[in-house]
């Protein structure tokens, strides 16, 4: 018995330390708006993918993705890259996959097509900031036309905590905390056999 709570223990420890899976989806309203997703990475990580995978062969808009630093440092924009996940991206999705990453705090951003960033911060904002926004049913976007869909989704691959800050609710559970339930359902199952 005690040997068997000694090896819950290390899964415990080691689930806490494991990267997980995210996924955020919603609707933009305007051409000019931009979704701010905030993950943090515990300890340096070599294999951290986020993407989109909501263009859908033009069903939607065609999205531009960046990657900031916690406190809104530019570290790279991306247009089109739908090699980050093949098979569910298609042609104009994007995203990024990083082979280093540093631990700490990160934003990525998904903005429609051609809204860059206008400098080196998130401070200084996108292309499209002093526009009258419209909304993406009437909205005209260059390459991809008018009639496109507002939905978009972003896909967080080996961090440790991810949160849309528009919608606080939509975070999913860190691996720790489904290990934690997990050693209390067994720990009940455990009792009860004892009882039993």
């Amino acid at each position: 018995m005690k040997q068997g709570i000694a090896i819950l223990a290390g899964c415990l420890m080691a689930a806490s330390s494991q990267a997980a899976l995210f996924n955020f989806t919603g609707d933009i309203e305007y051409h000019n708006d931009v979704v701010q997703i905030g993950f943090s990475l515990e300890e340096d990580a070599t294999d951290v993918r986020v993407w989109t995978d909501s263009f859908l062969s033009g069903a939607n808009f065609d999205p531009i993705t960046a990657l900031w630093t916690g406190d809104g440092m530019l570290i790279d924009e991306n247009d089109d890259n739908d090699g980050v996940n093949p098979g569910t991206q298609s042609r104009f999705d994007s995203g990024f996959t990083l082979s280093s990453l540093a631990a700490g705090d990160y934003i990525f951003t998904v903005a429609t097509y051609d809204n860059f960033v206008v400098g080196d911060t998130l401070d200084e904002g996108f292309a499209f900031d002093g526009q009258v926004p419209v909304t993406l049913a009437d909205w005209d976007q260059p390459a991809n036309g008018t009639g496109k869909g507002s939905y978009w989704s972003v896909w967080l691959d080996g961090v440790d905590d991810a949160s849309n800050p528009d919608d606080p609710t939509a975070s999913v559970p860190e691996p720790a905390s489904v290990a934690l339930l997990g050693l209390g359902l067994l720990g009940l199952g455990v009792r009860r056999l004892r009882r039993g």
